[in-house]
């Protein structure tokens, strides 16, 4: 991010975060609408969304493309703190406008397979396995975002010292379909406020009925502070064990 300003700074990681919505939101979107493919593909569907994400930021910005990354990397002292206000309000509107471009674009089918919007809301904000409480849902988002921090940055530093930077993208978009594979049953596995609160707040917006936000609801507490809590854990838990100042 050295040299760049902050305009350009701002756009990088909103428009990056913007394309992780436009594949992840838009493969949901396919799937829920259309009943065309099933769980595998929303995997591989976000998998690259994050892999075009990065290719579009990392140059200018370092591709954080989450809150909850940006500030694990902060506390870490790996980003400028000064730096953590302009990324996430960048990431919160690129996950808004993703999501809304999504909508735009399967608007007419919304309104001929869901048109009072009372279903359709998971397509672009994760829900909990686990309905009546909201423990294990919260848990899960904590476990999977420190997981995803953890072997992020042992990415980084793995290509970094092979001198093979370029393979890092690849190498998080397998991370995040790994961890869809593996662990994201229990809330969807979120793990990025601008991922799940900013479409989520487009669907209140937009009247969609369940939508986990309006009407008292706490389930969008579980993957907004689930995230922010487990990425900076993992990231603490690196500095720990491998990192190069790990003694």
């Amino acid at each position: 991010m050295v040299g760049f300003s902050n305009r350009k700074l701002f756009f990088a990681e909103m428009l990056g975060t913007m394309f992780i919505l436009l594949f992840g939101n838009g493969v949901n979107a396919m799937v829920t609408l259309f009943n065309l493919g099933g769980y595998t593909n929303i995997t591989f569907g976000w998998g690259l969304g994050v892999f075009l994400g990065i290719l579009v930021s990392a140059r200018i910005s370092g591709a954080h493309l989450n809150p909850a990354v940006t500030l694990a990397l902060t506390l870490t002292k790996r980003s400028p703190a000064n730096k953590l206000p302009l990324y996430i309000t960048a990431q919160m509107i690129g996950g808004f406008l993703g999501a809304l471009i999504v909508y735009t674009f399967f608007y007419a089918k919304f309104m001929e397979v869901d048109p009072m919007l009372a279903h359709s809301a998971g397509i672009f904000s994760t829900f909990p396995a686990i309905t009546n409480s909201f423990f294990p849902g919260f848990m899960a988002e904590i476990i999977a975002t420190a997981i995803l921090m953890f072997a992020i940055l042992a990415i980084v530093d793995h290509f970094t010292h092979e001198k093979a930077g370029f393979l890092s993208a690849f190498a998080v978009a397998a991370l995040i379909v790994g961890i869809g594979m593996s662990f994201g049953a229990m809330h969807g596995y979120a793990m990025n406020p601008a991922r799940d609160f900013s479409p989520r707040l487009l669907t209140a917006i937009l009247g969609f009925h369940n939508n986990g936000l309006t009407n008292g609801s706490t389930i969008w507490m579980a993957p907004v502070f689930g995230s922010l809590i487990g990425a900076p854990i993992g990231a603490f838990l690196y500095d720990l064990t491998l990192s190069a100042k790990a003694k």
